[in-house]
């Protein structure tokens, strides 16, 4: 696959990087919506949530055990951070590789629109 986020782990494209480990990739949105907007990403392609299986439910639950951690490390996890996953065009994804966004640094709204 080379969609921007795997150029991005294969370090082909800069990215202000903020966690890595065997298997997630943490790093500053390039357009921030709060901020904190921080994209979490696993280093295995899955284009989408439909694309899950079985086998990535250990993946699943390490990406929230990463956000809780960077969450506490940043500073923000008692304020309140909220964490965002786009699945296919209507819902607003725009990158085909699942990614995680965890806003936080000012109150959200609801509905989010």
């Amino acid at each position: 696959m080379s969609c921007i986020f795997c150029r991005i782990i294969n370090k082909e494209i800069p990215a202000n990087q903020i966690y890595e480990d065997d298997l997630v990739l943490a790093f500053h949105d390039i357009n921030p919506q709060a901020p904190y907007h921080i994209l979490v990403i696993p280093k295995k392609h899955i284009s989408t949530l439909l694309e899950l299986t079985e086998e990535d439910k250990v993946l699943i639950g390490h990406i929230y055990g990463v956000i809780n951690k960077i969450a506490k490390e940043l500073g923000f996890a008692e304020r309140g951070y909220r964490v965002v996953v786009n699945c296919k065009e209507e819902a607003g994804q725009t990158v085909f590789h699942v990614h995680f966004h965890v806003l936080a640094g000012r109150p959200m709204e609801w509905p989010p629109g």
